[in-house]
């Protein structure tokens, strides 16, 4: 039998969040690696040495890893491609417990490339969308595809919080709207609205890469620089940013976390044209009632509510 050895390197709060994680997907033989373990057996095993290495001590300096490992087959792979997504989602839901990185050892570095592909399928989404990884084929001509992909950041339609946004962009855009998407990721939401038939949109990403992954996905889809922008920066801090994308937009999507959500609650109708409609994600269910109260105190109006897999989702005007 072979194996697959995985590490996921996070700081000390991290911890918990890494671990049940991996519990979600019936992982539960990992070993936890971290800095205070390392200097619990410096200060106890001082018989042992006389000398650490400042590099070492560095290397070890607020950093966690846990490790964990899977059968190297059919089954261990697809569930590596669900830790990936879910890691994706723990790490755009807290930035706090970066760096957040899987890694593999004594595994090629193809193998590790391609191997998850295989599980990403094409997805069919509200009436309309069909989302498809960029490697797999299909001849569906009933729906509007989406060629994705997602590269090392967040947004390949898997996650329920996708979803539940893509459902509302299959619902609002008929044609010729003007789309702003906060926290774009991969970018799957802005290019969405415009494959469904939107004539501009903008992005804007706190992460710098996801500039270049938007546009890539963009290119995959026929989607020209003309009528897609893709900016990096805090759409809650960034002045510059701010005054780029402007407003006047019929549809702004923010499928980020529910903290953000709260503080944009205020500030986004003045970039909505009349009439023009909020949807907002990546909510967990523990944080949905306050999110929900935190808009109906920012005056919005909430059209319709969604969940699933204990995510929420809210449209309002």
């Amino acid at each position: 039998m072979k194996w697959i050895e995985l590490h996921i390197d996070t700081v000390p709060a991290g911890i918990d969040a890494v671990t049940e994680l991996l519990a979600a997907n019936e992982i539960d033989s990992l070993m936890i690696d971290e800095e205070g373990e390392f200097k619990d057996f410096l200060e106890n095993n001082r018989q042992y040495w006389d000398y650490v290495d400042d590099k070492l001590l560095d290397e070890k300096r607020g950093k966690c890893r846990v490790t964990f490992y899977l059968e190297e087959n059919s089954e261990g792979w697809n569930r590596l491609a669900q830790v990936r997504i879910m890691l994706s989602a723990l790490k755009k839901q807290h930035p706090e417990y970066a760096p957040l990185i899987l890694s593999m050892e004594n595994v090629a570095d193809e193998d590790w490339e391609n191997n998850w592909k295989q599980f990403y399928k094409p997805m069919e989404i509200g009436e309309r969308l069909l989302v498809v990884p960029e490697w797999e084929q299909t001849e569906d001509a009933s729906r509007v595809k989406l060629i994705l992909n997602p590269g090392l950041t967040f947004g390949t339609g898997s996650h329920a919080t996708t979803r539940l946004c893509l459902t509302a962009l299959d619902r609002l855009i008929h044609g010729g709207e003007k789309v702003l998407d906060l926290g774009c990721g991969s970018g799957i939401l802005s290019i969405a609205a415009l494959r469904l038939g939107a004539e501009r949109a903008f992005a804007c990403d706190v992460d710098p890469t996801c500039v270049n992954v938007a546009y890539e996905n963009a290119a995959l889809n026929g989607v020209d620089r003309d009528r897609y922008t893709v900016r990096a920066g805090d759409v809650t801090a960034d002045k510059e940013l701010q005054r780029e994308f402007g407003g006047d937009y019929d549809v702004v999507v923010a499928n980020i976390v529910a903290d953000v959500i709260i503080a944009l609650a205020p500030r986004v109708r003045p970039l909505l044209k009349a009439g023009g409609v909020f949807v907002c994600s990546g909510i967990i269910d523990d944080r949905a009632a306050e999110v929900k109260q935190k808009l109906l105190d920012a005056g919005w109006i909430i059209e319709e509510e969604r969940s699933s897999e204990g995510w929420f989702s809210y449209s309002c005007r």
